[in-house]
């Protein structure tokens, strides 16, 4: 009686994730026309009356653009969060390697901004969707590079064997994590810095656990304030 209660609860919990992915999905797309359109509208009112008008209203109108352009962002990565799960592709064999070059080709124009040193041991070949690998290291990489400290940044990816599950892991010499936000820093919306600091939407990390979560692994950080972070995360084997 339980296990059949039990059974009934899941179901209802999966429909219930489904409705609410598709929901996600077809709110961010369905916004992105009229926002697209006021944005649109906006940038007109800046180029045409900037310095026209008072000093107030050049700062009112600049405060409205950018606004409207977080609101963009914020769709933007609101529908890649959504399609994780429901735009997924299926899993086959695919080489780490691979995935890593092509994820350091699309952050190829942050990396010679800042310099940064990226080096990784051999990386094995695993089953899982291939595109969500890139966007999974890209992200973390992207991470490591975008919260650097005064140093060069100094990013390392390796992978190692244990029990049934491939363990990789991210390294950097960035500015750090307090370990009391080493959970939070996964949940969807959540910042450790203003926009004025860091600029975001503060979903990438959440995008990077819901892929995880979707090829049944893991993700955590290791990290102190000052010293650098790690982030690990598990693929099945």
């Amino acid at each position: 009686m339980m296990e059949d209660e039990l059974q009934e609860t899941l179901i209802k919990l999966k429909r219930s994730n489904s409705e609410l992915e598709q929901f996600a999905y077809v709110a961010s797309h369905d916004l992105q026309e009229p926002l697209r359109m006021i944005s649109s509208f906006l940038q007109l009112l800046q180029m045409r009356y900037s310095g026209q008008l008072d000093s107030d209203a050049d700062e009112f109108i600049n405060f409205a653009v950018e606004g409207a352009k977080r609101m963009q962002n914020l769709i933007q990565d609101l529908l890649a969060y959504s399609r994780v799960t429901t735009k997924g592709n299926e899993f086959k064999d695919i080489k780490m390697e691979e995935a890593l070059e092509q994820a350091l080709v699309n952050l190829k124009m942050s990396i010679e901004e800042n310099n940064a040193n990226i080096t990784h041991d051999p990386l094995p070949i695993i089953t899982a969707d291939y595109s969500q690998m890139i966007q999974l290291l890209q992200n973390l990489i992207g991470n490591s590079i975008k919260y650097r400290s005064d140093k060069i940044p100094e990013i390392h990816i390796s992978a190692q064997e244990k029990d049934n599950d491939w363990i990789f892991s991210v390294e950097d010499n960035g500015i750090g994590i307090d370990p009391q936000y080493s959970d939070q820093v996964f949940q969807i919306f959540k910042r450790l810095h203003t926009n004025e600091e860091y600029k975001g939407t503060g979903i990438g990390l959440a995008i990077t656990k819901r892929i995880i979560e979707r090829h049944s692994g893991r993700i955590w950080v290791e990290s102190e304030l000052g010293k650098g972070s790690k982030f690990y995360f598990t693929i099945p084997i």
